[in-house]
């Protein structure tokens, strides 16, 4: 007797999203994979951030279907907050609370949320905060450190929560050029690790390297997707062509 198909970690079908008028997305279909790791790219405007957003109801979506680890997406806000305890995200600004210290922002989610006690939330913050090399920095506050520092200490509380899934927004595009790599590092670190991964970003190296899947948006819409070495070496589309063109050097 086979074994039953394993459930993806993300389906998507049909999903669209209006601002008012304006149609951001556009009957998006994905599915991914448990463990998979996909990034999305395309022109500033095009839905990206939108799309990941509606994973976890920061933004809500008009029409379609929305499957996160096996839950639904409904208009019920236990349905939502049943969902985001199991995905994690990381922004562009790093969102820390400025009062509290890096342990304390990494521990403030697993007590209010979970309901971790106070010395588990600690010894579990510190394990994260080694795992992304920041643990010297644990007492400091958010301005003590630098920027690559802060967005790996976002990284950390994230992970404190014990996601199934964590979605990168842009996480880099706020950092100094000689930033950008160590917060790549820490990613490239929890790929390896089997985490399932939805990235924004255009660190196409990062995406070489790392996507099982990378997928093009323009106009709201999914316009080619693909394993890295077709992507990049034989896009289809020459929508995709033509922003690779710009930003591959």
């Amino acid at each position: 007797m086979s074994k039953p198909a394993e459930q993806p970690a993300v389906t998507m079908r049909s999903v669209s999203k209006w601002y008012g008028n304006f149609q951001v997305l556009r009957d998006v279909d994905l599915v991914i994979g448990k463990g998979e790791r996909l990034v999305i790219c395309g022109p500033s405007g095009s839905g990206k951030s939108t799309l990941i957003r509606c994973l976890n109801r920061l933004e809500e979506y008009q029409q379609g279907h929305i499957v996160v680890d096996g839950k639904a997406i409904m208009e019920e806000m236990s349905s939502v907050d049943e969902v985001r305890r199991d995905v994690g995200m990381v922004f562009q600004h790093f969102n820390l609370f400025p009062h509290l210290t890096i342990l304390e922002n990494c521990m403030l989610a697993p007590m209010s949320v979970r309901g971790v006690g106070r010395r588990a939330a600690s010894d579990s913050a510190m394990s994260y905060l080694e795992r992304v090399r920041i643990a010297d920095h644990a007492h400091k506050y958010p301005s003590q450190i630098s920027g690559g520092q802060q967005q790996r200490a976002a990284i950390a509380r994230s992970l404190c929560m014990n996601p199934k899934i964590m979605l990168f927004d842009e996480p880099t595009s706020a950092l100094d050029p000689e930033m950008v790599a160590e917060v790549l590092d820490t990613m490239i670190g929890l790929a390896d690790e089997g985490m399932t991964m939805i990235c924004v970003t255009h660190e196409m190296g990062f995406a070489r390297r790392v996507a099982d899947q990378v997928i093009f948006m323009d106009g709201g819409r999914i316009i080619e997707s693909g394993p890295p070495a077709s992507f990049f070496d034989a896009p289809r589309h020459a929508r995709t062509r033509a922003f690779l063109s710009k930003i591959l050097h």
